[in-house]
């Protein structure tokens, strides 16, 4: 028998984590995750030139926010490669091309440093074309946005087939290809020491006993239908009655794959935010209740309402008592 084996009691909680945030398009993602430079440090990296949004963002807010552009298109399927390579190590990224030690522009940094003897100049003119980034070595007080995951797939689609035709269709062992591309991304996200967000969109696919389930789009719909293995939470974001909803709980809905290791219920908060995972201390709401206790708690026609409620969808659920507390005031 192992005695010196570490038990479950002595581990401390993750100070970091893993977000999977998807949805349909203009659902508020790229929004919500912008807001946590409330607290954060972000680096963003853009593959859909979609930063726009943030400028909705307090001033302040937008001043720790790092933009990372990669101007990915499928002759230029720049994403795949640079997004690798970032999540194994330190790197340095040109401004212009979004490329790793991009050899363009280091002969237009040579040549700019040739025109100066001034060494504090060419620290300068470093810091113009190249963007130095360490993810491994990040804390848990930076956030790192990957915008998005359909993009990312799109990109490592393009580099397989760079070579073929427009009308070239995917074989088998393009598929293949794609998947390993796809897993080693994610494999590293999965195992990272910092904060992560990946946004992506979504797809139908089919689940267990063929149920159709809206999971994120990555890859395949096989490899999507499993992606959520990588994240600690997966997020859906979607348009309700003229306003944006976000859910983490496995129970929002039987239809959309969603879910928090830690049993976050982001839907539960008053005004939706991703502090409710990365700052729980925030949203108390949001914490996992025992059904019994909430239980205890209900009294009257507002617990007989609410815990019909949680038998419901969860569209129903807010219905019924966004109406009863209309009454009650």
């Amino acid at each position: 028998m192992t005695t010196n084996m570490a038990k479950l009691n002595t581990k401390a909680a993750s100070k970091t984590h893993r977000v999977l945030l998807f949805g349909g398009p203009k659902t508020g993602k790229s929004l919500i995750a912008g807001q946590l430079a409330e607290y954060y440090n972000l680096i963003w990296v853009d593959m859909e030139n979609g930063h726009e949004t943030l400028f909705q963002l307090p001033p302040e807010w937008q001043e720790k926010i790092e933009l990372i552009n990669l101007p990915d298109t499928r002759s230029y399927p720049i994403a795949i490669e640079t997004c690798l390579k970032m999540v194994k190590g330190s790197v340095s990224i040109c401004e212009q091309h979004g490329k790793v030690g991009c050899m363009i522009c280091k002969r237009v940094q040579t040549d700019r440093c040739k025109s100066t003897d001034d060494s504090i100049k060419h620290i300068e003119i470093g810091k113009e074309l190249f963007t130095d980034v360490d993810l491994p070595n990040m804390n848990h007080n930076s956030v790192v946005v990957f915008d998005s995951l359909t993009q990312l797939s799109n990109s490592a689609i393009a580099f397989i087939t760079k070579d073929q035709p427009d009308d070239y269709k995917l074989n088998y062992d393009d598929w293949g290809n794609l998947g390993k591309l796809l897993d080693i991304f994610l494999s590293h996200i999965q195992q990272a020491g910092y904060n992560v967000i990946v946004i992506s969109h979504e797809i139908e696919a089919e689940t267990e006993g063929k149920k159709k389930t809206l999971v994120p789009v990555g890859g395949t719909r096989n490899f999507s239908r499993n992606i959520a293995k990588y994240f600690d939470h997966v997020i859906y974001a979607e348009r309700k009655n003229r306003k944006h909803i976000f859910a983490s709980s496995t129970q929002y809905a039987t239809n959309i794959l969603t879910g928090s290791r830690t049993d976050v219920r982001v839907e539960d908060a008053e005004k939706a935010s991703l502090l409710a995972i990365f700052k729980p201390e925030l949203y108390p709401e949001t914490a996992h209740k025992s059904e019994a206790g909430k239980e205890g708690k209900k009294t009257g026609k507002v617990g007989k309402l609410a815990a019909k409620a949680t038998s419901t969808s969860a569209s129903k659920a807010g219905d019924i008592l966004a109406k009863l507390k209309a009454k009650q005031k």
